[in-house]
């Protein structure tokens, strides 16, 4: 990247000082204390050929471009990660910005480094991409690349990281984006994999360059309050460790101010004033063991007054992330709340550098509290390649990483005892999702202590859950406006699609074969090469496609018909008979739909129209949407009401009455009465003595429906009920079709 020469010259006057700061030379001396010579030389070897690739270049900043992946190395040999992500991340950006090959990288510095390259590199956008797809795309892969080797991740939070600390150099709108980019994915992953030192970092940089102004005033209201309360955290800090030193428990306590964004997002999620946030500052206290938690715990409830019911024990229910600690909020001198955690040397060092503590501290056997967040990434990362294995596209993906990125979970148990973690405001399908895909697809009922539950209720901790099944149920889309994990919304929707592709082949099988019927042919009758021939013709693979695009309204059967019978003659005179009509049962599924113009239902003269992407579409004869002229004529499907149709289908019902209170209650009372059910209403004219208003109201039959209108007619005060016009030009309130 070019910059001007002005900038270059000022840039130089403060090279010299930057290399002291942040040189090679700088980070090899941190690598000295926990790598050997032979692994130093990596980084060295790395360093070299990363700055050749970069020469040259210039970050929007002014300094040289290499100093950017040495910031980036530094982040991580902080966190003393090994040699391989060190010399990966000093050439984390060569793939992308420079003419380096992957294959290149491999055979100069190893797979392991190559691959890490490769994972964290976007991808090159197309020139028909929208900005949006390409970073999902580069997002997908990124986490893909993660599942293989997790220090992909490692290497792109740091990067992410120091970009949020330099982004002042970049213009307001690109900053922004970046920042919100930030927020919603990159700090949610640094919290998901536990590491606490990162994501604060990001979370305040992210919340200051996307809000500045609201980061600004909270920060002066902090500090102006902090200035007035300086010596608290002293004292605090004083008062604890005392009373922990009378009871002989050894003890560090390290007093703090908690970061603005955790602020901020209390504020907004629980809609309070800056000064009804109760905890503002945070203390740290670390002893040596498990038991000395709980004996500090009562220590610490001795010396300030707790808040009742403000206690979480994550020593004995870890969070999701593997990060252990008991949490206690107290009143505090002058009657300030303060937040308390209490956790051993080892639950510190897990919960500020998480997965990263594998390389930080040696493991052996005994120390399985460390690999707990490995474990839990791991459980993580085969959630993501599922997602990917069951989403729809990037964009689809992403979204559902996104959904699965929950800070707060609760703890619910199997009928055997087993813990099943899940996010807040979970339902019983979240959880039979989570035990297994084939449980949460044939859900019908769930027992939550004991007794019968909604699928959409919301568990709690604590709960033990038993789900009811039946072989015959399957996903309902209405699942979907409740459950609250990836996995079981990516699950729903992939079985969604399956059933529509299946719906629509079934469909477009028969819309086929009742086209070759008009042309005195049969599906059967027509040879294999034939249609091989028209397939290729078609440019689809196989049958199921071209049945499936039939049925999705995409292609015509009338055309694919003639295609097929195609032989180099003409086809019959008069198109052949007239095959039966289709018959509608109501249990087409997706691929059937009713208009929302005319609210056809059981009994009513019914008309069918092929719509692309949507299949047939069914009209009552007399709805103008169903009328077809000129080459519009092809659309049209014969349908009739099979002899037994199955659901309720709404109807518009529209009713004049005196404007008096307790009428709309007494509609929806002749409407239980009937049978019926009101879904909504629309107040479209309220003038004077008379109100006229919409119900939609739904029947099994026009029978059903009559019965429904005399129902509504004898409520006094009624002057007119009718049904709802079919004509396509709205009452106001009324949905377009």
């Amino acid at each position: 990247m070019e910059i001007p020469v002005f900038t270059r010259l000022n840039a130089k006057i403060r090279t010299h000082r930057i290399d002291r700061a942040f040189g090679i030379d700088t980070l090899c001396e941190l690598l000295e204390n926990y790598l050997p010579d032979d692994e130093i030389d990596l980084v060295r070897r790395a360093h070299d050929y990363g700055a050749q690739m970069h020469q040259g270049q210039y970050r929007k900043s002014g300094e040289a471009y290499i100093y950017h992946p040495l910031a980036v190395a530094r982040i991580l040999a902080d966190m003393r990660l090994d040699a391989v992500t060190i010399a990966a991340a000093i050439l984390h950006d060569v793939i992308e910005d420079t003419e380096a090959a992957a294959s290149e990288l491999e055979q100069r510095f190893g797979a392991d480094v190559a691959h890490i390259v490769e994972g964290v590199s976007k991808l090159d956008r197309a020139s028909d991409q929208s900005r949006e797809l390409a970073q999902a795309r580069s997002l997908r892969k990124l986490l893909l690349a993660m599942t293989d080797d997790i220090r992909v991740i490692l290497v792109k939070l740091a990067d992410r990281l120091h970009n949020m600390r330099t982004l002042g150099a970049m213009p307001a709108a690109k900053r922004r984006r970046i920042a919100r980019e930030t927020l919603e994915i990159y700090a949610p992953i640094a919290q998901r994999l536990g590491i606490q030192s990162i994501r604060t970092e990001l979370e305040d940089t992210g919340f200051s360059n996307l809000y500045p102004v609201r980061y600004r005033v909270l920060r002066q209201s902090v500090e102006k309050i902090s200035s007035k309360r300086k010596d608290l955290i002293r004292e605090v800090e004083s008062r604890l460790e005392k009373a922990l030193a009378r009871e002989g428990i050894g003890a560090a306590v390290f007093g703090r101010r908690k970061n603005l964004y955790s602020t901020y997002r209390k504020m907004r999620s629980k809609h309070l004033h800056f000064m009804d946030v109760m905890d503002l500052y945070g203390f740290r206290v670390i002893v040596e063991s498990d038991d000395a938690c709980y004996r500090a715990l009562g220590v610490v409830h001795s010396v300030y007054r707790p808040l009742p019911q403000v206690f979480d024990d994550y020593i004995a229910n870890p969070k999701i992330n593997g990060y252990q600690s008991l949490h206690t909020t107290l009143v505090g001198p002058k009657g300030v709340k303060i937040e308390v955690q209490i956790r051993t040397r080892e639950m510190n060092q897990v919960a500020e550098a998480g997965v990263a503590a594998h390389w930080l501290y040696k493991l052996d056997s005994k120390s399985t509290r460390l690999i707990a967040p490995q474990a839990r990434a791991r459980d993580w990362l085969d959630n993501v390649m599922a997602l990917s294995a069951q989403s729809d596209g990037a964009e689809d993906f992403v979204e559902q990483v996104r959904v699965d990125l929950f800070p707060d979970e609760i703890y619910v148990f199997t009928p055997k005892g087993q813990i099943v973690r899940l996010p807040k405001r979970a339902t019983p399908v979240d959880f039979a999702y989570a035990i297994h895909t084939e449980l949460g697809n044939h859900c019908v009922a769930a027992r939550v202590d004991n007794r019968l539950a909604s699928l959409a209720t919301p568990l709690q901790s604590g709960q033990t859950v038993e789900i009811v099944r039946a072989r015959t149920q399957q996903p309902n889309a209405v699942w979907l406006n409740s459950v609250r994990t990836a996995k079981a919304r990516s699950a729903i929707l992939h079985k969604l699609r399956d059933q529509r592709d299946d719906e629509a082949r079934k469909l477009g099988q028969r819309l086929l074969q009742m086209a070759l019927r008009k042309l005195d042919e049969d599906l059967a009758n027509i040879g294999e090469a034939r249609l091989r021939a028209a397939l290729q013709e078609l440019q689809v693979p196989d049958m199921n496609a071209l049945y499936e695009e039939i049925g999705r309204g995409k292609r015509l059967a009338q055309i694919v018909s003639r295609q097929l019978v195609a032989d180099g003659g003409s086809t019959p005179e008069g198109g052949g008979e007239r095959s039966a009509p289709l018959a509608v049962t109501g249990t087409e599924g997706m691929v059937l739909e009713f208009g929302r113009c005319c609210r056809p239902i059981p009994g009513d003269p019914i008309r069918g129209k092929l719509s692309s992407g949507r299949g047939i579409v069914i009209h009552r004869s007399r709805c103008n949407r169903s009328v077809a002229r000129g080459d519009d004529m092809r659309n049209v499907v014969d349908v009739v009401w099979a002899e037994e149709v199955s659901g309720e289908y709404p109807v518009e019902v529209v009713i004049s009455c005196s404007n008096r209170r307790g009428m709309l209650a007494a509609v929806a009372t002749a409407a239980a009465e009937a049978e019926s059910s009101v879904e909504r209403v629309n107040i479209y004219d309220r003038s004077g003595e008379v109100t006229d208003f919409q119900v939609l109201c739904s029947v099994r039959s026009r029978v059903h429906l009559a019965r429904l209108l005399r129902a509504m007619r004898r409520i006094p005060d009624v002057i007119r009920v009718e049904r709802g016009p079919v004509e396509t030009g709205r009452r106001p309130g009324e949905d377009p079709a």
